[in-house]
């Protein structure tokens, strides 16, 4: 049965299960600014941050497909039930931090998942060390860019509104806040969609339905933008407080610069075929805006919460994954 055509069918709707879930999680991440600094109602931000997740389509290639295919793990080893253990894995591991409302990285558990399916079937040789460094090395610099990002960008807003009234100021970053929610949304899908494009390109290509050039086809390109974007239209609210309140409290101005932070950094992951958390690059674009006004009006508590979530995503969905495969193998 795992090893059946019909199996790598049902693999597909797994993958674009998770692909929901990812944009379900990571709405959060999409919607907590412009909602926290109330711009936008939580309705119109959901259909607002779900329209852009789609719109990316347009824009960008498949680079970060490719890495996620075959960048993380050997292909030649990948057979139906790693894919499977390694979904199983992220999926787990993403119910468990949404439902404690954490903002963890759905990418990152996914290439956990990966890692632990892979060394439990064939060892640690079976591991793309490039591919690997480069996406762990970025758990510490996507963030670190989004802080730095969008430390300056708050301070450029600032002295740029420096000799306006608070009132109109408002106004302007109000309406400027709706571009930015709407670039930080294309980014987001631009970078994550293509995340469950590299897994069901990978279940193909493992049954030879790609022929002998890994590629990823039109119609899963088209229907995993459509997931994540239905995904985030549903809404992760548990997540939602944390990021647009908890971490530090934020107005218009604070959620248009840390929104074009996070944007800016994202697009330049994607665009370089890195597979970044979208969640940890928008926390640090929210850290560094708070750090503007003064360190303590960062709640760091929470922020270390966060980043313990950060930490621990890409061992325990490893690990999960790990169970799940021997689990299966085992009894089947």
């Amino acid at each position: 049965m795992l090893d059946s055509m019909a199996f790598v069918f049902i693999l597909v709707a797994i993958a674009l299960i998770f692909d929901f879930l990812n944009g379900f999680h990571d709405s959060a991440n999409s919607i907590s600014t412009v909602v926290s600094t109330r711009v936008l109602s939580p309705k119109f931000a959901v259909l607002w941050a779900a329209f852009f997740n789609f719109a990316a389509v347009f824009f960008v290639g498949t680079e970060v497909a490719h890495t996620v295919g075959k960048g993380i793990i050997h292909i030649d080893i990948v057979d139906n039930l790693v894919i499977l253990s390694a979904l199983g894995g992220a999926i787990i591991w993403n119910i468990i931090t949404w439902y404690y409302g954490l903002p963890s990285s759905s990418s990152h558990a996914l290439i956990g998942g990966l890692i632990g399916a892979a060394i439990t079937k064939a060892g640690t040789q079976t591991l793309v060390w490039s591919g690997i460094t480069k996406t762990t090395l970025f758990i510490v610099v996507s963030p670190a860019i989004g802080m730095l990002l969008g430390f300056i960008f708050m301070v450029l807003a600032m002295n740029m509104s420096r000799n306006s009234t608070i009132a109109k100021s408002d106004f302007i970053f109000r309406k400027l806040q709706l571009v930015s929610a709407a670039i930080y949304s294309l980014s987001h899908g631009m970078n994550d969609a293509q995340k469950t494009m590299g897994i069901i390109a990978m279940a193909l290509f493992s049954k030879g339905l790609l022929g002998d050039t890994f590629h990823i086809p039109v119609w899963v390109i088209i229907t995993c933008y459509s997931m994540i974007s239905l995904g985030t239209m549903f809404g992760g609210w548990r997540i939602v407080k944390t990021m647009g309140t908890k971490i530090t409290k934020l107005e218009p101005i604070g959620g248009f610069s840390a929104e074009t932070a996070a944007a800016c950094s994202i697009i330049g992951a994607t665009v370089a075929g890195i597979p970044v958390s979208t969640t940890h690059t928008i926390t640090g674009a929210i850290v560094g805006v708070g750090a503007t006004k003064r360190l303590s009006a960062v709640r760091w508590g929470v922020a270390g919460n966060i980043i313990w979530a950060w930490i621990l995503t890409i061992p325990i969905s490893a690990v999960i994954s790990a169970a799940i495969y021997s689990c299966v193998h085992y009894c089947v």
